[in-house]
């Protein structure tokens, strides 16, 4: 090839197969290359390593396969990989965490496998607020002037992406998005905390992978995300409370988890559709049918209750030990002490003897005049029936 000035090369949505030639690498000046929807094969080319302006990569929908390679982290100017739909494999490549400028990351419908790198969170593009001001876009543009009369046409990149589970182009946009997309891999282990550092983040797709382990607790702070999808993996523990905080989000699938416990309340996530949450039997809560009980509050709260209960008894076991051998301990060191000690003892015996004794004297008492009086009442009415009747009798 001799267009070494070329600096745009689509040739997406054709019928075009065979091998990306290597020849393609003395297109030095190449900003974005687009080989989408194509049956092309093969891996990607060590040469296109040479096209050191390159920032904007477009192969999905083809056949490709192979290793994605390492030299790609060396491309600074990378803002747009999308290798969706092919046939990669082999490790996530961590050399992708060097690209600072890049803002879409679509890798979905491979054979990745690995785990999601720690350190995406050097992806500073993406850990920023989209800003019409800082456009870094603005690279990829380019105007054709028309001689004469003085006007130019103006050319914009287009992308087809995948976001909240549809289709949809983006041209004007396009500079204000920020997606990762890793579904349909076979990536495994954890999601990492600092996949949350990316504040910017508009669309996070890891579904349908083997991942395991717990949601980010700190989720809430990507508070530009509008769409999440962590569905079709080996997700446990609770949602966290703070995904409450994403107040843009109008997309959500967390379905065919191990996820447990009530679903967080807020206005929104009750507002989701039960298909979003359907796939974890411990799951409770609204939008689900299921209700909770009393047993199956958060784990956190259980565990901070038994903390204190058990704190709680510690500290009274401790008090009564201290108390204890502190008062024994004294009268068996003191011997004047321990003589007065009892004899208070034995003062407080003899006195409880003598009101003891008092009370049941009284109770006694009491009870010997109550019942005197009675027999006196008993006899008196006696004898005044007896004169009444002698008195009848004689009349």
């Amino acid at each position: 090839m001799r267009w070494q000035s070329l600096t745009h090369l689509n040739l997406g949505s054709n019928n075009l197969s065979g091998e990306i030639p290597e020849s393609i690498g003395s297109l030095f000046s190449l900003k974005a290359f687009h080989l989408h929807n194509n049956s092309f094969s093969g891996g990607i080319p060590l040469s296109l390593n040479n096209c050191t302006f390159l920032g904007l990569i477009d192969f999905a929908e083809n056949k490709l396969t192979g290793n994605i390679p390492s030299w790609i982290g060396e491309s600074t100017h990378l803002m747009v990989i999308r290798l969706r739909s092919n046939e990669f494999f082999g490790d996530f490549p961590q050399q992708i965490c060097r690209l600072s400028s890049l803002i879409i990351l679509d890798l979905a419908n491979n054979r990745l496998s690995g785990s999601i790198p720690r350190c995406l969170n050097n992806v500073s593009a993406m850990a920023t607020i989209p800003s019409a001001i800082d456009d870094k876009f603005s690279t990829l543009k380019f105007s054709i002037y028309l001689g004469l009369q003085r006007s130019s046409l103006g050319y914009r990149e287009d992308l087809i992406l995948v976001v909240k589970g549809r289709k949809s182009t983006y041209t004007n946009i396009l500079p204000l998005v920020r997606i990762v997309d890793l579904s349909c891999n076979n990536l495994s282990g954890g999601i990492p905390i600092e996949i949350s550092s990316l504040f910017g983040l508009q669309s996070l797709n890891l579904s349908q992978n083997h991942l395991m382990g717990r949601i980010p607790e700190n989720i809430g702070v990507m508070k530009y995300l509008e769409s999440l999808d962590l569905s079709n993996n080996h997700l446990s523990g609770e949602i966290p409370q703070s995904i409450t905080y994403l107040t843009f989000l109008s997309y959500l699938d967390l379905s065919y988890n191990n996820l447990s416990g009530r679903i967080p309340s807020s206005t929104q996530l009750q507002s989701f559709n039960p298909l979003d949450f359907i796939g974890n039997p411990e799951l409770c809560g609204a939008p689900l049918l299921k209700n909770c009980t009393e047993n199956e509050g958060p784990q956190g709260d259980e565990n901070v209750e038994g903390s204190e209960r058990s704190w709680f008894f510690i500290g009274a076991a401790t008090g009564f030990i201290v108390g204890f051998w502190g008062v024994c301990g004294a009268l068996l060191c003191k011997r004047a002490w321990r003589h007065a000690y009892f004899k208070f003892l034995n003062n407080t015996k003899d006195r409880v003897h003598v009101v003891m004794t008092a009370l049941k004297w009284s109770w006694v008492c009491y009870h010997f005049r109550r019942y005197h009086m009675i027999s006196l009442g008993c006899l008196r009415g006696c004898n005044q029936e007896g004169r009444e009747e002698r008195g009848g009798g004689e009349s």
